[in-house]
């Protein structure tokens, strides 16, 4: 009756045809070109870097090992290489607002031309201007300036000692200015005459004195305003003669770079503060000598700072657009910085400190970022989502915006954005960011995701030969057969989990290739072959697999009870995937349900000790409808059930063992035994439907590994879903075990076709016996 659900060995994996492979190693295999199986990933990809419209930067989504990151990365390089290398920046000193450093653009190449040309220049300035304005020329015409205002000083002293000596006094010139002296009979007195005066003598002269100073307040003012006249025109023959030094010099820069509005703006504020400042070239420095308790002041170095050019970006060695790979994305690595110096105890800075941030390194190309080590600093992110829709980037002070206390600080003009930014993670971090983050959703309006698998055909499969050539010959191992090739697709068909499906987490598969490298290497062979292959895939298992190893030797042992043998009533064997790691194993699990009178239903015996998860619980509700739409339609079912799995002492949950608990539920209530020696996984639901579940080839090979240490009988197998024939590739070892007919897999599409497997008997036969005892039951409880 089983036989006809019986599976051949061909039906339990996916071999790959060495025959269609048309090498003998993958020397000769051209090298892979693009990225295999992710044309829906790269076509999104595509689009979002050639789409220029704001909002549409990038968000890869899909598992680690896809090779999402590296394929991102090098898509992005190849659309690099067709723009532009972007501009220069620079930061110079803003004359008119100090703490509002400019930011000025130039050609690439340019801005570092234009920080040489500036810096040579001043400090040309600074050894040409002292040595004109200490000249015959310049000394000439300043005295010339001082020539003509002293004469007309001596008209109005003249007129000034005409008045004073109508009052008794005179005006000589001294140090201090003009200072007036008493006349006595017409002669100017010295201090031992004054002294001997009388004191009405005294009050006389100082009343003249009063007179005097009133009578000559214009004569006073005329000297002032030829003070301030003369003050006047050493100005103007300063900034003339500086005029003269440096405009030449100034307008060769301008011609040079001058088409740049901002800069020319910059060029000529310069001009107008070197000629304001011409005190500052004009003095020599002194030596800096001071006492070691001396606080020292600021020297002309600090206030030469503002002539100097912070190369900010410099491009000068791109051959296109920029791709940064940002792996740290810390505020100051992404949006800049401001450092600050120590001089003294005091924290200062300038516009030279202004240091870029990966963002600026980006502009006018590319910047890639891992979401998980963005979402680690959220003021970057939240940062970079404002330059994103400000498209421009601003560098503030960090300690300001968390809030905290900070020295007066620089405010850089913001540098215009155009950047594409590529964000790589998992589609459960984009599906949290697009529900709940509004910005995110404006921003980042082309995702593109990476499968974790692909078609298995021709073309796949040529192209997985293609990556392992490539691969090799990148990593320097040996090279590989037709045969280790044909190995390794079926470790990819086996990764990804079904027949018809190769893995693109090719990250696990690399391990293979190098593992087997090492295998060859001890075998001394210098080209990898098959058995090579399967030491690699049989060595990491062993490396992996120690607690399925002591969960067998229980099983031996006795600790662990389980039958493989005989029938019973009411038990049976269910299965389970327990995992460590990447590695995961089956193994097999007692169940038992036991039936007596009552009105409780099925009892979930985990779900009461509080150790069933939420979709075992909907597993067990489903066996209650399922037994109540079969057996109470006419009359209640009158009956508890209690349902458990023995020696579980931890969470259960998954409903792969809800149809194995009905199985022995029908069991328990018909009195006929189920075969020990068949294990059974497989959701079921209301109607009887057998349906598909995770993990098929692990539960198969963990229940096979227990009955080949406990001896196998020619008559144990496992039974499940025919909806996972397509998920088997079992390990070449069972495969064999099933050819031989020692192990037996059943596939089976309803709960009636496994209660002829399991119990040799036709659902209708145990439809009948349990209607029986029901019936018999109810008849019972009536007669009470």
């Amino acid at each position: 009756m089983k036989d006809k659900y019986r599976l051949m060995p061909e039906e339990l994996t996916s071999p790959c045809n060495v025959e269609l492979l048309d090498f003998q190693t993958t020397e000769s295999v051209a090298p892979l070109k693009g990225i295999i199986g992710q044309d829906r990933g790269v076509d999104a990809l595509s689009f979002g870097l050639k789409m220029k419209k704001k909002g549409y930067n990038i968000y890869v989504a899909g598992l680690s090992g896809t090779g999402r990151s590296s394929f991102t990365y090098s898509i992005a390089c190849d659309f690099a290489k067709k723009q532009p290398v972007p501009q220069d920046w620079v930061y110079v000193y803003n004359f008119n607002k100090k703490e509002s450093p400019k930011a000025l653009p130039f050609p690439p190449g340019q801005g570092k031309d234009f920080k040489k040309d500036l810096e040579d220049l001043v400090e040309s300035f600074k050894k040409t201007i002292p040595e004109a304005f200490s000249g015959i020329e310049y000394e000439n015409r300043k005295n010339n300036l001082f020539k003509i205002a002293n004469q007309k000083k001596s008209e109005v002293l003249k007129k000034l000692n005409e008045k004073s000596q109508e009052y008794g006094f005179v005006y000589t010139p001294s140090d201090q200015g003009l200072i007036s002296i008493p006349l006595k009979e017409g002669k100017p007195i010295n201090e031992q005459e004054y002294g001997s005066l009388s004191l009405e003598e005294r009050e006389g002269m100082m009343e003249k004195y009063e007179e005097l100073r009133i009578a000559t307040v214009e004569e006073f003012n005329d000297l002032r305003l030829l003070d301030e006249e003369l003050e006047d025109y050493l100005t103007q023959l300063d900034e003339h003669m500086a005029k003269e030094l440096i405009q030449y010099d100034i307008k060769k820069l301008l011609n040079k770079y001058g088409s740049i509005p901002s800069t020319a703006i910059y060029l000529n504020e310069l001009e107008k503060d070197i000629i304001e400042n011409i005190e500052k070239f004009k003095a020599k420095a002194a030596p800096k000598n001071f006492s070691l308790f001396e606080i020292p002041m600021p020297s002309d170095d600090n206030f030469f700072i503002r002539y100097k050019v912070n190369l900010f970006v410099d491009n000068s060695q791109l051959e296109h657009a920029p791709i940064i790979n940002e792996s740290n994305p810390v505020y100051n690595n992404l949006m800049g910085s401001i450092e600050y110096r120590s001089h003294m105890g005091i924290l200062t800075t300038d516009f030279m400190q202004i240091k870029p941030g990966s963002l600026h390194q980006a502009n006018g190309g590319y910047i890639v970022f891992q979401m998980k080590e963005i979402l680690n600093n959220p003021i970057s992110w939240e940062m970079l989502k404002r330059s994103l829709k400000t498209n421009e980037i601003n560098i503030e002070n960090y300690n300001r915006l968390m809030g905290m206390a900070v020295t007066s600080s620089l405010k850089p003009e913001p540098i215009p954005l155009d950047v594409k930014v590529i964000i790589i993670g998992d589609d459960y971090t984009y599906s949290i960011l697009y529900n709940y983050d509004d910005d995110f959703r404006k921003l980042f309006k082309v995702m593109a995701d990476f499968d974790i698998e692909m078609e298995k055909n021709p073309e796949n499969i040529r192209r997985m030969a293609e990556f392992i050539s490539t691969h090799t010959k990148e990593s320097g191992i040996r090279p590989f057969d037709k045969t280790a090739v044909a190995r390794v697709v079926e470790f990819s068909t086996r990764l990804a989990g079904h027949q018809g499906k190769l893995s693109t987490q090719f990250n696990q598969i690399i391990e293979i290739l190098y593992e087997a490298d090492l295998w060859a290497e001890q075998d001394g062979n210098g080209i990898i072959t098959e058995k090579h292959v399967k030491a690699a895939i049989d060595g990491k298992i062993k490396r992996s697999n120690k607690y399925e190893e002591k969960l067998n030797e229980m099983f031996v042992e006795g600790t662990l009870l389980i039958d493989l043998d005989g029938e019973e009533v009411g038990q049976i064997n269910g299965l389970a995937v327990m995992g460590t790691g990447e590695y995961s194993f089956g193994k097999p699990s007692r169940i038992t349900a036991t039936v007596y009178r009552g009105e409780k239903g099925v009892i979930n015996i985990e779900r009461e000790a509080r150790q069933s998860g939420r979709i075992h619980d909907k597993g067990v509700l489903i066996l209650s409808g399922y037994l109540g739409q079969k057996y109470a339609q006419k009359n209640p079912l009158g009956l508890t059930i209690g349902i458990g799995f023995e020696q579980n002492y931890s969470v259960v949950d998954g409903d792969s063992a809800s149809s194995t608990e009905l199985y022995a539920i029908l069991s328990s209530i018909s009195d006929v035994p189920v075969k020990q020696y068949i294990a059974v996984t497989g959701s079921v639901n209301q109607k009887g439907e057998i349906q598909p579940i995770g993990g098929v080839n692990e539960k198969i090979e963990g229940y096979y590994q227990v009955c080949k240490i406990m001896g196998l009988t020619g008559k144990q197998g496992v039974l499940i879903p025919r909806t996972n024939l397509n998920n088997l590739t079992l390990r070449e070892e069972v495969v064999e075990a099933v050819r031989s007919g020692e192990f037996h897999i059943y596939a089976i599409d309803h709960i009636n076709q496994g209660i002829e497997v399991l119990m040799d008997k036709t659902a209708e036969e145990i439809d009948q016996l349990i209607n029986t005892k029901l019936e018999s039951m109810y008849s019972q409880e009536e007669e009470k």
